[in-house]
């Protein structure tokens, strides 16, 4: 390894040892309120859209949640954040492509 690769593995790894674990329980707790929120909002009698819309983006706030501090992902260096935010949009592009229209001609022809 280079030398700047090791200080900046040295340095993350410090950073690591220097969690407090309140944290994570603020997290965590933060998590289980916005699941509570999507359970509730499952209950009500919402226009779809709108619900989706909302349960959709609670849902993108707890992945980044998760993603961030029980993945470590924050603490990482900015190239390994880069390259997975780069497979991410790659994904989705790739199911934009071949998983939905062929989930919609499934839709329209109906199961046998």
């Amino acid at each position: 390894m280079e030398p700047d690769q090791i200080a900046i593995a040295e340095r993350v790894a410090e950073q690591h040892r220097h969690h407090k674990k309140a944290l994570f329980f603020w997290v965590w707790g933060a998590l289980l309120v916005m699941t509570a929120v999507e359970v509730y909002l499952t209950y009500q009698n919402m226009e779809p859209v709108k619900m989706l819309t909302i349960l959709m983006g609670l849902s993108l706030i707890k992945a980044a949640l998760i993603i961030g501090f029980f993945m470590h992902l924050k603490y990482e260096v900015s190239r390994m954040k880069w390259l997975t935010m780069c497979s991410v949009i790659a994904c989705l592009i790739l199911m934009t492509i071949f998983f939905f229209p062929d989930a919609r001609r499934i839709i329209e022809l109906g199961a046998k």
